[in-house]
């Protein structure tokens, strides 16, 4: 079967590299590569430890956000995944399952609910919870449990990681934050758009201001799709309209942390200026912000 998608990073249960390698996957990255990372586990080990069913499972699942850390690292997050309950259904609460992979196989979780449940605590670091039933389950932290937004850093030992990469974006334009071009141009851009392009964009510095006062800002790019499109042709003006995607603190591992995440949409334009509808996962409430990045714009 012909498939655009290819292995550029393989782990094993350790985590250690069997195969690839780190550099491709983070050049594949910047060049605005989709991502899909295959695992395996064992149902009786990874979804109910009290059944009998030592059935191998095989999981591939979308990171559609992507980020490169100081172009060297890479993770991914899952944006649009709602708890499932294997095999029967969905979890006990809905919510989104904000996965995120590192490239050495480190994971997060955050997890806003999305039923008005009640709130029992403030923000915070928490103890870690029970995972005795669960030895291949690693929990490093346990962040605002009892909120509406709970988090946590874990590893899981799966049998297999598999970093897959779909790798034909043509990068058109790229721009700095006052939108002066450095590369490609405008019309290229609107050429494929009025074609019926795929649009993806890459944010340079999106996340800065999640970083701690006075603590170095890692540089960062962070990719994402984007939906609709708008051209105005005189003002040869470019404007999209964002997928949903999660903001997370910049760091080595990228990690998640009381207050050091959000989500929502992006509207960015070839001028630089970025709009940003966002919202607060403890409250389920939005607020809006707005600056100027440097982007750089892909089509497929």
């Amino acid at each position: 079967m012909l498939t655009t998608w290819k292995t550029v990073l393989a782990l094993r249960p350790d985590r250690s590299i069997s195969a690839g390698s780190v550099p491709a996957l983070c050049d594949a990255i910047r060049r605005g590569a989709d991502l899909r990372i295959y695992t395996e586990f064992i149902h009786n080990e990874h979804i109910d430890p009290t059944s009998t069913n030592p059935e191998l499972v095989l999981e591939v699942s979308e990171f559609a956000a992507t980020y490169l850390i100081e172009g060297q690292w890479v993770a991914g997050i899952m944006t649009l995944r709602q708890p499932i309950s294997l095999p029967d259904g969905f979890g006990p609460r809905p919510s989104m399952s904000f996965f995120m992979y590192n490239q050495d196989g480190q994971q997060a979780i955050a997890r806003p609910f999305l039923d008005g449940g009640p709130v029992t605590a403030q923000p915070g670091p928490a103890p870690l919870d029970d995972w005795s039933a669960y030895p291949k389950y690693h929990q490093y932290d346990n962040w605002d449990a009892g909120t509406n937004a709970p988090s946590h850093n874990f590893v899981y030992d799966f049998e297999a990681y598999r970093f897959n990469v779909r790798d034909d974006w043509q990068e058109v334009l790229s721009h700095r934050a006052d939108g002066s071009v450095i590369s490609g141009s405008i019309d290229d851009l609107a050429d494929a758009f009025t074609q019926g392009a795929e649009l993806k964009i890459g944010i340079r510095g999106l996340c800065a201001d999640l970083s701690e006062a006075e603590t170095a800002v890692p540089d960062h790019e962070v990719f994402i799709q984007a939906g609709p499109g708008y051209y105005y042709t005189k003002q040869k003006l470019f404007i999209a309209g964002s997928h949903p995607l999660v903001r997370v603190r910049p760091a080595i591992p990228m990690r998640y942390v009381s207050r050091g995440w959000d989500f929502g949409w992006l509207m960015p334009r070839t001028d630089g200026h970025l709009a940003q509808l966002l919202y607060d996962p403890y409250t389920l409430k939005p607020f809006r912000r707005q600056g100027r990045f440097a982007m750089r714009w892909f089509v497929r």
